[in-house]
């Protein structure tokens, strides 16, 4: 399943990447080291982000989570070396686009 789950982020990512201006990411293998990368800081630390910021996760209704998301996807542009996100502003969209596709494509499957 964790490949499949891999797979499917793949795919959202280098669709997010070919649709929104201001991310750069080599080929497809790249968002697959992206998907990789990003899935790991999310286990390792994801949990601990969300216990800690849990008030305004409920405050918010849930929405706070992408804050979260981008946050992790500012690390992983800051770890894998062929993928590059231009502004704050662009990683805030392509988190959200890219849980949106990511939950779009898992939903269809």
């Amino acid at each position: 399943m964790f490949i499949v789950n891999i797979f499917i982020l793949s795919v959202a990512v280098f669709l997010v990447s070919n649709f929104l201006p201001g991310i750069r990411i080599k080929n497809f293998m790249t968002a697959v080291m992206v998907a990789i990368v990003y899935s790991i800081i999310n286990f390792l630390t994801g949990w601990l982000l969300v216990l800690l910021t849990l008030p305004f996760i409920i405050i918010t209704f849930g929405l706070f989570k992408f804050v979260i998301n981008a946050f992790l996807l500012w690390l992983t542009d800051k770890i894998v070396e062929d993928f590059e996100i231009k502004n704050i502003f662009t990683t805030f969209i392509a988190a959200f686009l890219i849980t949106m596709v990511d939950l779009l494509i898992k939903w269809i499957f």
